[in-house]
């Protein structure tokens, strides 16, 4: 697949996954028409070499792999890494907010959120809802209303001319969504709007009450290609579907000779201690049923690699005085290995040199970031899946603007590259670890 066609499927992607339960539906669908098998946690299971298999967790973490024909014991698990959830507005659970003749729902903010990109924009709503039936049992379905349903105005500048020098959020009060117009004594339920909205989508569910939901506003905006050559891509959630996407179609694309897996987490934002976060056991129970014993367990953590994915700050050029001087990734320059002494990242000589081994195989260009001194250094799952599993771990990522931000921007030729590096690495036979100089 080509760079431009990349990107289109990239965008189609994108727009599908609007929170992670759709993300995690959205992979599932496509790992379905690859020929990946699913696997149920409570199932005995029968893997065999060669064999393509995936499993989820609450609906918002996935584990895909292919199983090597080798012992993987003795050749590892070439691991990639990612995260479905991304900063936003999530409903809180009594959220119906009826003023001064506006109907409002109040919201929890998600993640470290760039607020202000928020007003102004043509939000919708998605994500999962759990409902009792007819029947009296409890089912979730998930849910997004696709079009725009809720709007957060600006306050005009006439009524804070200061608003331009010094206009701070309040996230309690400044940023609750307005749905439309409604009296005070409307009797609006947000569970009654969902019940209505289940049972137009699921016709056949017979669900009777919305008993509780996991929702949040996102925008509608389209992902598009943005520059004059059309050589920037911009959206909601590239940090970081975009390498959950970019993981996804290195695996479909794995040759299978050796053991090759991708773990997408939820919860990243929030700190990942959670039943489907990187701190959770997730990862590191998939590995042990596919060592089967302690031994080979040991064996497989000994001789296998994570590349943890992440988005990596692109120097911006009206604040280039926020980059270490020689450490500012240029967007479509190539990937990023991301180094921090703290180990706030993951990156060793060792992994860092085998990821610029990769890249000069694969014909990419490489960049590295360290965070300047006097700043502090955000983390990613790499530092916490290589503290739960002990395997060697690097952090890289696709250099990108406005992280975290409502749309982000990242180079369109960056992402394939990277897919490129990651399918050399998927590929990759023989030892993952630099040797030794008495073994030379």
């Amino acid at each position: 697949m080509n760079s431009d066609a990349f990107n289109v499927e990239l965008c189609d992607f994108l727009a599908r996954a609007t929170t992670p339960f759709h993300a995690v539906a959205e992979m599932s669908r496509r790992l379905d028409s690859a020929g990946f098998s699913r696997l149920e946690v409570a199932d005995n299971w029968a893997i065999k070499p060669g064999g393509r298999y995936y499993l989820t967790r609450n609906g918002s973490s996935i584990i895909a792999f292919v199983a090597g024909e080798g012992d993987a014991a003795a050749e590892g698990m070439r691991i990639v890494g990612a995260h479905t959830d991304s900063p936003c507005l999530m409903l809180k659970p009594a959220p119906e907010l009826q003023r001064n003749g506006y109907l409002q729902l109040g919201v929890q903010v998600y993640g470290g959120a760039l607020l202000n990109p928020w007003f102004d924009r043509d939000l919708s709503l998605a994500g999962r809802v759990t409902f009792s039936c007819e029947s009296g049992n409890l089912h979730s379905a998930l849910v997004d209303f696709g079009r725009p349903v809720a709007v957060i105005p600006s306050l005009a500048i006439h009524l804070d001319r200061e608003a331009n020098q010094n206009r701070s959020i309040n996230p309690q009060t400044d940023i609750i969504p307005l749905l439309g117009s409604a009296p005070a004594d409307s009797g609006f339920d947000v569970r009654a709007l969902l019940l209505e909205h289940l049972q137009r989508e699921y016709p056949g569910s017979a669900a009777r009450a919305v008993m509780d939901y996991e929702l949040c506003f996102y925008d509608t905006q389209a992902p598009a290609l943005v520059g004059l050559q059309r050589e920037f891509i911009a959206s909601a959630r590239l940090d970081n579907l975009l390498s959950c996407f970019v993981g996804l179609q290195a695996l479909i694309r794995a040759e299978g000779d050796v053991g090759a897996l991708l773990v997408c987490n939820d919860h990243e934002e929030v700190g990942s201690q959670s039943t489907s976060g990187a701190q959770g056991p997730f990862l590191h129970s998939v590995l042990r049923r596919l060592a089967e014993t302690e031994q080979s367990y040991a064996r497989m953590v000994e001789n296998s690699l994570v590349i943890s994915a992440d988005n990596a700050h692109g120097v911006h050029p009206n604040y280039a005085d926020k980059h270490d001087e020689n450490h500012g990734p240029l967007l479509n320059c190539g990937p990023v290995i991301k180094v921090n002494a703290s180990q706030r990242y993951a990156t060793n000589s060792e992994t860092a040199a085998l990821f610029r081994q990769l890249c000069a195989e694969a014909g990419v260009a490489v960049q590295t970031f360290v965070v300047r001194n006097d700043m502090a250094c955000g983390s990613t799952i790499g530092p916490i899946t290589a503290g739960v599993t002990g395997i060697r771990t690097l952090d890289i990522g696709v250099p990108t603007f406005a992280m975290h931000s409502i749309r982000e921007l990242a180079g369109a030729s960056d992402a394939h590259a990277l897919a490129e590096v990651l399918s050399g690495f998927y590929n990759r036979a023989g030892p993952l670890a630099a040797r030794s100089p008495d073994s030379l």
